[in-house]
């Protein structure tokens, strides 16, 4: 999320009563996640695994939970718990806000867009021309829609992100999201669809791709131009779908994650790992090139009967020299 202007550490210190280390008066412009750094950013960390990672980052400012040299140009803002810090300035930055109307008042609706009856359209909604939102679709919070857009009845964009952090009780709380859905123009989105908005950054959907219905976008997700998805997909947070790939129905996509610009994904395929694209098809769990999986399928297809061989040639083997 950026900030409307750039804010001084020593009043993000302020905020959520921090001890600073290194220069208190650089100012930061994003709160950030981890995985969304760059230069003039304020991120957490509450992990010793990471700490060399987020301090060693692009990010300006690190809130954190132990006291550690600080590189020159940079701060550390010392709490006992940095992720309900992080909370906090979210929270403080971007409140919740409940929807009071149907249409908010600070929603902006281009010209000869349709909104059909139990339409909602939340806060900061900007929507383009010449789109046709369906029944009972909900726009949330900073939602962005470019020209020529479809959206289907019952479709939900721009939910919180299912992004949660595991406490030392082993109980779970949920970060507050700050970032947005952005559609880009041309895109068609299928009934029933639930779109999550990034953490902190923005979820993509890019032009001219086309959704099935019942598909499920996870947050931070950036899905490239001309894309096909059909039914059931599910893509987790933070995954990116590069340009023109074709996704069959009920393929599962892993968080974090790459598929490459023209790649096809048959039906059922669960991606655990980045795959190339160079029109190549991939099926299976997990995902392999198309040609290899199917020679792998005809392989076990043929195991029972080679089994059945060798048991075969071992019993009469064992005969043989039993009868010597």
């Amino acid at each position: 999320m950026k900030f409307k202007m750039p804010i001084s550490i020593a009043d993000i210190a302020k905020l959520i009563d921090a001890k600073v280390i290194g220069d208190t008066n650089i100012k930061v412009s994003f709160l950030s996640e981890i995985h969304k750094v760059e230069k003039g950013s304020l991120m957490f960390v509450d992990h010793e695994k990471y700490y060399n990672q987020a301090i060693y980052s692009a990010a300006t400012a690190i809130i954190i939970d132990k006291e550690l040299e600080c590189p020159e140009g940079k701060a550390l803002l010392i709490v006992d718990k940095p992720f309900e810090a992080y909370n906090k300035l979210a929270l403080h930055f971007n409140p919740f806000t409940p929807i009071r109307r149907s249409v908010s008042p600070t929603a902006i609706i281009g010209e000869n867009t349709i909104l059909e009856p139990g339409v909602v359209v939340g806060n900061h909604v900007t929507i383009g021309d010449n789109c046709l939102i369906r029944a009972n679709t909900v726009l949330l919070e900073n939602t962005k829609i470019g020209n020529n857009v479809i959206i289907h009845a019952n479709a939900s964009i721009g939910n919180d992100a299912f992004y949660m952090s595991k406490q030392k009780d082993k109980s779970y709380n949920r970060w507050h999201s700050i970032g947005r859905v952005i559609i880009e123009d041309n895109v068609e989105i299928g009934a029933g669809c639930t779109i999550d908005k990034g953490v902190s950054g923005d979820t993509v959907i890019g032009e001219g791709t086309k959704i099935d219905n019942l598909v499920h976008v996870g947050h931070g997700v950036r899905i490239g131009k001309h894309c096909l998805l059909a039914a059931q997909v599910g893509i987790a947070g933070k995954t990116i779908i590069q340009d023109h790939v074709t996704i069959y129905g009920q393929v599962g996509i892993s968080k974090s994650i790459v598929v490459g610009e023209g790649a096809t994904i048959l039906p059922k395929t669960g991606v655990l790992k980045s795959i190339p694209g160079g029109n190549k098809e991939y099926i299976g769990i997990p995902a392999g090139e198309s040609r290899s999986k199917f020679r792998e399928m005809i392989a076990l297809r043929q195991l029972p009967e080679m089994v059945k061989k060798v048991n075969e040639i071992y019993a009469a083997l064992f005969s043989k020299k039993k009868k010597d």
